[in-house]
Parts: structure tokens; sequence; C-alpha cells
């Protein structure tokens, strides 16, 4: 297994696409053992893909394009401007409020990252707002959707770990909330400081009540969403088919901004994202049957549990390692190749399985907003032609406030588990 890791860290570090690193890993460790035949390979490939609840992530994805064409997004603007804009760092907290809206439709960090920076990012420097400043709060606050249902990432964790999708989705509501809230936080303290003012006047009710109307559709989606699965109208999977529905009749039969033309685009977007999610699902089956065969998950507890086996030391002890791994792999793959590893061992100790989901996701996707090579970052700093050190600088505020909020969660679970617990029963 050592050769195994040595290839796939080189590969890595020469830029190798991360679903080809894993794969490549993967077949050389299978070439190497005698015992297995290079058709092992083919069928994990091919296995690894074969899930009904999976079918939610290509859906998800399709939905999310859509609603971003059918004149969504650009209402959900308009909701959190007139919500936050007149607050001290205005447009610092329209983005923070536009992330935890738009996680209920993306649910892809990079994707609102993207979005946000060329729709608001070059608003927010036209007003004053340094680059570095408007990256860091792009990027940073693109980690609320994480949580936020439909996370892609909580339904690829509870997929592999064969936990409730439908819990993990209503669990990371609150963690969705309490981070909007602790960057808000983060945004008015850092702002105030820097002398940005606000952006416009003071909302009149009327004027909220108009543009709430205005979005109505949109806000209404994730709350389908979590009804339908907690009354089993639908199911995860099927609530992704729902979300496509949805979006094309809200598209094209209510806002009436949805075409021919757009319906196309969605459909070449989605199939490249998708495309490069199945690639890297497929890849990791190689990789996951290796770590399997070769007895790493059982290692790597003895020697974790060999350093402790108090709960609490244990937990933080594994996010530690979380978030060293998601600043060199992107969420999707840490996502896929690590849960098989820790979450048995987390489950020995005595910890949810769905409390740590969502730290898990958390703490791996925040690894996409940081050095060395945070997905998320690059796009933010890429798009806004933003200096990597400076977005690094005026992001530290940022990330501190969301490792003081990983470190509540993780003392006090019921933060994360009163609300799925309430819904679905203990």
């Amino acid at each position: 297994m050592s050769l195994v890791g040595v290839i796939f860290f080189v590969l890595l570090i020469f830029g190798v696409p991360l679903a080809f690193t894993i794969g490549i890993a993967g077949v050389a460790f299978i070439l190497s053992e005698p015992d297995l035949p290079l058709t092992v390979g083919v069928q994990k490939m091919i296995s690894s893909t074969q899930s009904f609840p999976l079918l939610a992530v290509p859906f998800f994805v399709c939905a999310g394009h859509l609603m971003n064409a059918s004149g969504i997004t650009t209402r959900l603007i308009r909701f959190s401007t007139v919500l936050t804009g007149h607050l001290v760092g205005g447009l610092a907290h329209v983005s923070i409020v536009l992330s935890a809206l738009m996680g209920g439709i993306s649910g892809s960090a990079v994707a609102d990252v993207a979005m946000e920076s060329r729709l608001l990012g070059p608003s927010m420097i036209a007003k004053g707002y340094s680059k570095g400043y408007t990256a860091a709060v792009i990027g940073l606050s693109g980690l609320i959707t994480a949580t936020i249902p439909p996370s892609i990432g909580l339904i690829l964790y509870g997929f592999v770990g064969e936990v409730s999708i439908g819990k993990l989705l209503v669990a990371g509501v609150m963690p969705g909330v309490y981070m909007t809230a602790i960057l808000m936080a983060a945004a008015y303290v850092t702002a105030r400081k820097k002398g940005y003012g606000v952006a416009r006047s003071a909302p009149t009710a009327r004027e909220v009540f108009d543009s709430f109307i205005d979005c109505i559709w949109a806000l209404l989606f994730p709350v389908i969403l979590i009804v339908g699965i907690r009354f089993g109208i639908f199911t995860p999977s099927e609530a992704g088919a729902f979300a496509v529905v949805y979006a094309f009749a809200v598209g094209w039969y209510v806002y009436k901004e949805l075409n021919w033309q757009k319906v196309r685009e969605v459909l070449k977007h989605s199939v490249n994202d998708n495309g490069i999610i199945m690639l890297i699902i497929s890849c990791s089956g190689i990789f996951g049957y290796a770590t399997v065969y070769d007895g790493l998950p059982q290692t790597l507890a003895e020697l974790i549990t060999g350093i402790t086996t108090n709960p609490t030391l244990l937990l933080f002890l594994v996010l530690g390692f979380l978030f060293f791994a998601g600043m060199f792999m992107e969420a999707t793959v840490n996502t896929l190749l690590l849960t098989p590893i820790f979450l048995p061992i987390m489950k020995s100790v005595g910890i949810d399985p769905v409390h740590f989901g969502l730290l898990m996701m958390t703490i791996i996707t925040m690894g996409g907003m940081t050095p060395p090579v945070g997905v998320a970052m690059f796009t933010a700093c890429s798009l806004l032609e933003c200096p990597t050190d400076e977005y690094i600088r005026e992001s530290i505020p940022f990330i501190a406030a969301i490792i003081i909020q990983v470190v509540i969660m993780a003392l006090f679970p019921e933060t994360v588990l009163w609300l799925p617990d309430l819904v679905f029963g203990k």
C-alpha cells in the first residue's frame, strides 16, 4: 500500500486530475497483487455506481442549473439585498445570505462561489470593498452550501456510509443557519473596522414583502423537499427527480424565463458536472477496495484509538486530519475515500453518524476555501483577479468564526441533532 500512496501523492503534486490520480493509484495496487485479477478493478468501478440513492446527485445537479437559468438566482439576489443591504458591510451580508438561500438550490460550494463571484463580486469591488475581502467573503460563505439541503456532499456521505440521507438533509438545516449568523457577525466586525459602508437605506416592510413574494417559489423548494422526505412522499432520489420537474415548471410557467436554448445549455452543463462526479465515484471504487483489501481502515483505527479512546478527543483528532486532507483533495473525493475509514471508528466510540456527517462535511468542504489547492478559493480569486495572498489574509477572521462553530457543534451534539430528532424521532 506504500507504493500506492507514493503514486497517489506524486500524481497529485504534478496536477493530474483527481479522478485519474485515484484510478491510477487503485489500478497500481491491483497490478502489484498477484492474487487479484485486473477484472476486479473494472467490477469495482461499475459496482460503485450501481446505487439507487446515488441517483439523487445527477438530479440535484441538473435542478441547480435549471434554477439558475430560470431567473430564480436574480430574484434571490434582490431579496438578499433588501434584507441585509442596509447593514454595515451591506454587500458582504448580501453575499452570505445569498449563499444560504442558494445552498437550497445548487447544493455545491464551488458552483455558489463561481456564481457570486461573477454576479456580486464586481459590485462589491465597485463599492470600495478590497478584492481580497470580496473574494474571502464570497469564498468562505460558499461553505454554507455544505450543509443546507440539498447538499451533494451529505447525499454522498449517506450513500457511502449507509446513513439516512433524509436525516442528514434535515440535520443540515440548523448548522447552515448557525454558519450564516456567525459569518454575518464576522462580516459586521471586519467591515466596521475597515470602514465599509452600507449599500442602501433600510427597507420598508412593503419592500421586504414584495421581494419575498417575488422569490417565494425558490424559498419553498427546500421546505417541500424536507417535508416530502419526512412524510414518505418521496425518497431522496425521487426528491431529486421532483426538483428537476419543479425547477422546470417554475422557470417555464411561473417566471417564463426558461426557453429551449437555456434548457440545452442546462443539459450541457449538467452532463459535464455529472460526468466529473461519476468518474470520481467510479475511480474511488477501485481505491476504496484497495484500502479495505490491504486492511488500512483497521490499521488506522488501531493507530488512532491507540492515541486516545476518549470520544471527544478522538473526534477532534479525526476532524484535524479531515481538515488537513481537505486542504489537498476536493470534498467529493474525501467523502468517498475517508467516510468508510473514519465513520466506523466514530460509531465504535458512540458518536452519532448524523452528527459526525455534518462535522465532516463542514471541515472537508472548508478545505476547498483554504490553500494550497482550495478549488473554491482559486475560483473566487481567478474570477475576481485577486492575489491569493490577499485572499488568505482577509479570510482569517471568517475561518476563525467557522472553527468556533465547529468546536461548538462537536462539543454539543444536540445543536445538530435536535431538529432531525424532532422530525424523525430519536
